[in-house]
């Protein structure tokens, strides 16, 4: 994830939507007793905390593809492994 995003991510004042969601009773039953249990203050921020979790997962596999399919692209183009290296070194510090 970008340094920018990361600090959006983490910023306290971020713009807040209410979403509805139909969840079976039992099951939000388990969070609540999985939220006392890991220290959630309750079950909504355990949903929100899974809900980021599987969102940072998947965002991750997204972006590694991407990557690896441009990196495919770029060796088919004739592009060396060391300027490949280089780029993605410097991309990964910025």
């Amino acid at each position: 994830m970008k340094i920018e995003t990361l600090k959006k991510r983490l910023d306290k004042n971020r713009t807040i939507t209410s979403v509805t969601i139909r969840i079976p009773e039992d099951v939000v039953e388990d969070l609540k007793r999985v939220a006392i249990m890991l220290g959630f203050s309750g079950y909504e921020p355990l949903i929100r905390a899974y809900i980021g979790q599987g969102l940072r997962v998947d965002l991750e596999r997204f972006e590694s593809d991407t990557v690896s399919a441009l990196i495919a692209s770029l060796k088919r183009r004739g592009v060396s492994e060391e300027v490949i290296h280089e780029a993605l070194s410097e991309v990964e510090l910025s």
